[in-house]
């Protein structure tokens, strides 16, 4: 039931952000009484949503299990507190996979026991419980979620010696990045994938949840005026982070950038201060889930960093066999496999002759 609510929950992504996707199911006797997600953000909330799903199949919930993907709110926010209406719908039992340690809305477990409702946390469901990572480490950290995607060969390469990578993948496979480009809150590229690919790092031919705001690390300043992300500022914002003594070199190019509308931030001397940057996205704008879309060199550094949390790796049937073709990281020293970094595989999925293979960051136990 809590894969069931994971599911479920999901279909709240890009609707719900800066909140997490939350989803319910009520059962009673081994029959779905009724189930609900959160909608949208601002809206009512997934358990609220499955008591209202189960008034309209004419049940009644009183005596039920919820199986919630995280623990009930019990505070006044946006909505009323979740913990009241399970109180009021007579629900006898909760069950969650996760406890909600943002302190505002924490304690709804406790607030139900003490109600005389049996509580409980599961961890029977990784889906359900890994579905807020995102939210607590905005949360804890004051970092967004960071995801990294690209498409390479069978062999490991991103390009062929001299750059050329469109397409690598299939037509399904694109489609399926400009669905979570349209799904997250910003775009994360450097400017090297600006120069070799020129590209617009926009949703298209999609329906579109949000709106991403581009962000490129450009420490010299080298983004050309012709580049297609700029020609594109009346489709989506435009970030630029550079240098401090780039902003003294580039004075009157700053000036037109900035009365484009484009984003200047300098953030460091010479090498931009990735986590400033990252941050600036999460307080100036909002951002819970950023996409990187770039390089060897930029995911190399990212991976060295810690900072992606999550891979989406589209292997085509592409074999070059070619040293001098591009990885699709670099930049490490890692003489020993031990030095390696690890990832936690959480879905295969075949995509016509391509396979997306979606990784998480390892977590020290």
């Amino acid at each position: 039931m809590l894969d069931l609510a994971a599911r479920i929950a999901s279909r709240g992504a890009g609707f719900v952000e800066p909140n997490p996707m939350v989803g319910c199911v009520l059962v009673r006797d081994d029959k779905i009484l009724g189930m609900g997600h959160h909608l949208i953000y601002g809206g009512p909330h997934a358990e609220v949503n499955a008591l209202a799903d189960c008034a309209a199949r004419g049940e009644t919930p009183n005596g039920a299990t919820a199986y919630v993907t995280l623990e009930p709110c019990s505070h006044f926010g946006k909505q009323p507190p979740c913990v009241d209406a399970l109180l009021n719908a007579g629900i006898s039992r909760v069950v969650c996979a996760r406890r909600d340690t943002n302190a505002p809305a924490a304690g709804g477990g406790d607030r139900l026991a003490a109600s005389g409702v049996a509580f409980e946390v599961s961890s029977e469901s990784p889906a359900a419980t890994r579905l807020s990572d995102p939210f607590f480490k905005r949360i804890d950290t004051g970092l967004p979620w960071l995801i990294a995607k690209w498409a390479q060969t069978i062999d490991g390469r991103i390009a062929t010696r001299t750059g050329e990578s469109k397409w690598i993948s299939s037509d399904r496979s694109r489609r399926r990045v400009h669905q979570l480009r349209g799904r997250v809150d910003a775009i994360l590229t450097a400017v090297g994938t600006i120069l070799a690919d020129d590209p617009q790092l926009t949703a298209r031919n999609v329906h579109r949840r949000r709106l991403a705001r581009r962000v490129v690390i450009d420490p010299a300043l080298e983004t050309p005026e012709h580049a297609a992300i700029l020609q594109t500022l009346d489709q989506a914002p435009l970030t630029i982070a550079t240098a401090n003594s780039s902003l003294r070199a580039h004075q009157r190019k700053v000036a037109t950038l900035t009365a484009q509308g484009v984003e200047i931030l300098a953030l460091g001397d010479e090498e931009i201060d990735i986590t400033a940057l990252l941050r600036h996205l999460v307080t100036a704008h909002n951002a819970t889930n950023v996409l990187v879309e770039s390089g060897p060199g930029l995911l190399g550094r990212l991976f060295d960093a810690d900072l992606i949390d999550e891979a989406h790796v589209y292997i085509a049937p592409i074999l070059l066999a070619d040293d001098q073709a591009k990885p699709a990281a670099r930049g490490r020293v890692a003489e020993r496999l031990v030095d390696a970094k690890r990832l936690t595989l959480v879905r295969a999925k075949r995509i016509g002759d391509d396979v997306l293979l979606m990784y998480r960051r390892q977590v020290a136990s």
